[in-house]
């Protein structure tokens, strides 16, 4: 048996070395097609040419880095801030159907950014990132309270009951604020979900945010592992679980609020990622956390290049492609955790 559980180890740890290395190569070389395609095509080689040796001159260079690149790495940080966040929520919570959309952490961050324009009518990047901190505080909070209150305690279904009650209720205040104040307009970017038209003066800020909360939720990883055994194997092996759990849901809101702030709402990158790594590499939150990292960037690189393809010269918010792929997956938990 302990030979057995070294192969898995060992194979889990290569899958995860090969996850982490080839995933990030396709995710480059998906950046780099995302930043070339556009309403006016431009060839890789001029894109690789505007990197090392930028030329303010040059209108395609300007394009490419001032526009484009923006754009992408805003898509590939959002999607890697989501994953880890879904990550740590399904391993902390031992909840699978767990994810910052599902669990009222976005629509939260969405709320305080519509009640912030109504009051402010105009916010900065920082700004609206410090009300989609507060908000995504909020509607996790609420979540989990209704949640502690039913019967039996929380099950995965109730808390996805939860988090769908509170996530309708707080879109539903966030639209009634939006006609009374007149900031619909300014609020619908945020409903919709996307990154198209994103300058760096969004991106840049939130930046700082997310590497500090991905060192933290690697920091604390390990524990994570633990935890997700249970509570009680957690204690037993002298572990801290409450401030685990601190530091876990810090970084979540850290990173959803951030994304939130950039990119408005996208859902089910936290619930797709995580099941899809720990399929690939077991249940070791060391592994699962940097796989979910890049596979998260990726998938949303993806699923911007297609947005601007399916109905050109339009483009289809990415929130509805990631709705597309993350509502039958949700569905079929939904089931299999019902049945269970």
């Amino acid at each position: 048996m302990a030979l057995l559980n070294g192969t898995n180890t060992s194979r889990n740890r290569f899958f995860a070395m090969m996850i982490v290395t080839l995933g990030t190569i396709i995710l480059c070389l998906a950046m780099a097609v995302s930043i070339a395609f556009g309403a006016v095509n431009i060839n890789l080689s001029t894109v690789w040419e505007s990197v090392v040796s930028y030329d303010p001159s040059k209108t395609t260079h300007q394009i490419i880095i001032n526009l484009r690149m923006p754009r992408v790495v805003a898509a590939a940080l959002v999607g890697s801030a989501l994953a880890i966040a879904g990550a740590i929520m399904q391993g902390m919570t031992r909840n699978p159907l767990a994810s910052p959309s599902i669990m009222g952490v976005t629509s939260g961050a969405t709320f305080a950014i519509a009640v912030a324009l109504a009051i402010f009518t105009s916010l900065s990047p920082i700004g609206t990132m410090f009300a989609a901190f507060i908000g995504a505080s909020i509607g996790a909070g609420l979540v989990f309270g209704v949640g502690m209150l039913s019967r039996n305690g929380l099950t995965p279904v109730k808390l996805a009951l939860a988090g769908s009650a509170i996530t309708a209720l707080l879109s539903s205040i966030s639209s009634a604020i939006a006609i009374h104040f007149n900031v619909a307009k300014d609020l619908s970017f945020w409903y919709a979900g996307g990154v198209a038209g994103i300058q760096w003066e969004s991106v840049a800020p939130a930046i700082p945010i997310f590497i500090i909360s991905i060192i933290l939720a690697i920091m604390i990883s390990s524990s994570i592992t633990v935890l997700s055994m249970g509570e009680e194997v957690a204690i037993g092996l002298g572990q801290k679980t409450g401030l685990i759990r601190t530091i876990g849901f810090i970084v979540v809101l850290l990173l959803t609020g951030a994304a939130v702030s950039i990119s408005g709402t996208i859902g089910f990158v936290g619930l797709v990622i995580p099941h899809m790594v720990r399929f690939l590499v077991g249940t070791d939150y060391r592994l699962i956390i940097p796989c979910s990292s890049v596979l998260g960037g990726l998938l949303l690189v993806l699923a911007d290049i297609g947005a601007r393809m399916i109905n050109p010269p339009f483009e289809t918010p990415v929130g509805a492609i990631m709705a597309l792929i993350g509502v039958p997956f949700f569905l079929y938990l939904a089931r299999r955790e019902g049945g269970r």
